[in-house]
């Protein structure tokens, strides 16, 4: 598994939104949130997609 090192990680509410370069060399971006038992994390191709879904997202905890 490869380390990806994140760089302008800004926080949303509980969801951090970092970029990094992926295993291709491009730059990617992540959104994972940070809340306890919600698993929630996606990764877009523009930091204004992954912003866009920090801000909307809504935390479902599993139980």
């Amino acid at each position: 598994m490869p380390r990806y090192r994140f760089r302008d990680v800004r926080r949303f509410g509980p969801v951090e939104v970092g970029t990094y370069l992926d295993r291709h060399g491009r730059e990617a971006h992540a959104a994972a949130c940070t809340a306890p038992r919600c698993d929630w994390s996606a990764d877009y191709a523009s930091r204004t997609a992954a912003e866009l879904a920090a801000t909307s997202h809504r935390c479902r905890p599993t139980r």
